[in-house]
């Protein structure tokens, strides 16, 4: 199995059992994002957990340990040192990324994202925002970019799909048009 998979299945095994147990899904997010930027912001833990050399009940014990000094609620904890255990502490991030993916959907929120070639307005972010709100059904978290390659026009990301409304694109498309033409 990938990492990428793994993190998934583990994802949603501690949704689900938060679901179950009506556990707070907001405070399980800050503790893994608190245990993974404790991992990272320290190098020596970060090599240990990372290291295919250091057998899994080693890391077993250095988790058990972290959690003495600062407990963390009962799944979270397990998940922690089921990851040790297993030798898959290296796709906490994934599983992170999973796990808010899925509380994002358990609340009906999509992730947006819409890039200019100029800054835009507060009010046609709202507007933007709304749009996007109305066709999706759903609470739209939104970010916006600025990237002037695009010429003019708009490209919005909604998930995994792409909408390009860009200037770029069109005159490129226009131009393979002529091209064809012209064979």
């Amino acid at each position: 199995m990938t990492p990428r998979a793994a993190a998934v299945r583990y994802a949603r095994a501690l949704f689900d059992v938060a679901q179950k147990e009506k556990l707070d899904l907001d405070r399980i997010d800050r503790e893994l994002t608190e245990f993974a930027e404790l991992v990272k912001g320290n190098d020596g833990l970060a090599r240990m957990f990372f290291n295919p050399a250091v057998p899994a009940p080693r890391k077993r014990t250095v988790v058990e340990r972290l959690l003495v000094l600062s407990p963390l609620s009962p799944p979270v904890a397990r998940l922690l040192v089921l990851l040790a255990e297993r030798d898959r502490l290296t796709t906490l991030d994934q599983l992170l990324r999973a796990f808010r993916e899925r509380v994002m959907e358990h609340h009906q929120i999509v992730r947006a994202e819409v890039t200019t070639a100029v800054p835009l307005a507060s009010d046609r972010v709202a507007a933007l925002q709304n749009g996007i709100a109305r066709a999706t059904g759903r609470q739209v978290q939104l970010e916006t970019k600025v990237d002037p390659s695009i010429i003019g026009g708009a490209v919005t990301r909604i998930g995994s799909t792409v909408y390009d409304g860009s200037i770029t694109t069109q005159l490129q498309k226009l131009k393979e048009t002529l091209v064809q033409a012209e064979s």
